[in-house]
């Protein structure tokens, strides 16, 4: 190389030592002696445009937010240093501030992350706080059916949220592990009671089970009937059995109930047809009895009845269906006679009558005395005293025609 080759970033020296051009000064960056300095300029050219590529990929993500502020700081930090050293020929000045502007950028993407964080922080710790809430309260509860599952959900969710600082974090869980812990405590003494009051319903409903079958063939119709009644409600309150032998006592229980009252019904059946001719029988006595009503000649309509009640008594029994129609329309003859028994009575009843004629005397010997007392005051001209005898006689005057009608019916 006979000549110094120059260019706007770089010269090569005779040597073919090749420099770069930079705001401090030169520097050499190497040499190319196999060629022309043309193509030792170039070849370091290409250098620096693979390292301005670099540092334009290293902008272009920083600015478009594509890493975090401390790996975007390590990466400039890194590259500058590349580029302050770098053996290359170019404007490696611009490749530098280029590098520096992303300092400010970086900076706001730390405090945007810092307040990003913050924000993600407080909602976690609303979320937590929400979660605590609420397993606190399960458990203070008797949600035993879904309370496990939920406190199962809420350590999902948990764990899914972001860590707090440390303090705030381990302060949270400690409630919220206490919380699953107690309502887990109580939840195994609640089912620990549970399984004592279901082993002890088995033991009942087993006893309660191989009595009814020991019934179910028995023909006392009233007293069994009467019996399983009180198994049933003791069976009642016995409460559940565990599940897997529930059902088959039950099964057991029920299939004897079924046996016994399919048997009584049965034989009521079978007596109820037996009893079909009686009620024909005592539908016609209930028609005599019917036509002694009204009641004219209460003596006649009172032998009759006897007659026909004896009667009635003899039919013997009739279907249950038809017991209470039959029975009442019977009753209702009865009461009729009865109430005109009783009618004449109140108005034959000879004390009533007694009482009545007595209180005849009283009223008359009453109005004598004041029709006397009412003349004197007329002979001495006592018009203000007259005025009140009369209306005094007037009113006991009516007393005494009511009590002579009533004195009439009794004697009636």
């Amino acid at each position: 190389m006979s000549a110094d080759k120059q260019s706007e970033w770089g010269h090569v020296a005779e040597d073919g030592t090749v420099f770069v051009k930079t705001a401090t000064g030169e520097r050499a960056v190497g040499s190319y002696p196999a060629g022309t300095a043309e193509e030792a300029l170039a070849f370091f050219t290409e250098r620096f445009k693979a390292l301005e590529f670099e540092v334009q990929l290293l902008c272009t993500r920083v600015n478009a937010n594509k890493v975090t502020p401390e790996e975007a700081a390590a990466a400039v930090k890194t590259v500058r240093q590349q580029v302050s050293t770098a053996n290359a020929v170019g404007d490696l000045d611009s490749l530098v501030a280029k590098l520096d502007a992303l300092g400010p950028v970086i900076a706001l993407q730390r405090e945007a992350r810092k307040a990003e964080r913050a924000e993600r922080n407080a909602e976690s710790k609303a979320a937590k706080e929400h979660i605590v809430t609420e397993a606190e309260k399960l458990s203070q509860s008797s949600n035993w059916r879904d309370g496990a599952n939920r406190l199962r959900d809420l350590l999902e969710a948990w764990k899914a949220l972001p860590r707090l600082d440390k303090a705030t974090d381990d302060a949270l869980w400690r409630r919220f592990s206490s919380a699953r812990t107690a309502y887990t405590r109580q939840r195994k003494a609640h089912f620990s009671e549970e399984h004592e009051k279901r082993d002890a319903a088995r033991v009942i409903k087993e006893r309660l089970t191989t009595e009814a079958e020991s019934l179910a063939d028995d023909t006392d119709w009233g007293r069994t009937s009467g019996r399983f009644r009180d198994l049933m409600r003791d069976w009642k309150a016995a409460g559940p059995a565990p599940r897997d032998v529930e059902d088959k006592l039950w099964k057991r229980f029920r299939g004897a109930q079924d046996t016994f009252f399919g048997n009584r019904d049965a034989a009521n059946a079978a007596l109820d047809a037996e009893f079909e001719g009686n009620a024909e029988v005592k539908e016609a006595i209930l028609a005599e009895a019917e036509a002694l009503l009204p009641v004219t000649d209460l003596d006649a309509a009172k032998t009759a009845f006897r007659a026909l009640a004896d009667r009635w008594d003899e039919a013997g029994k009739v279907p249950r269906d038809r017991i209470r129609d039959l029975e009442g329309r019977m009753r209702k003859v009865e009461q009729a006679i009865r109430g005109v028994e009783d009618d004449q009575w109140r108005r034959t009843d000879p004390e009533k009558s007694a009482r009545a004629d007595d209180m005849i005397g009283k009223l008359q010997s009453a109005i004598d005395e004041i029709r006397a007392e009412l003349d004197e005051a007329r002979n001495k001209g006592n018009e203000k005293k007259v005025k009140q005898l009369e209306e005094n006689l007037e009113s006991r005057q009516a007393f005494l025609d009511m009590a002579r009608k009533a004195a009439q019916e009794f004697s009636g």
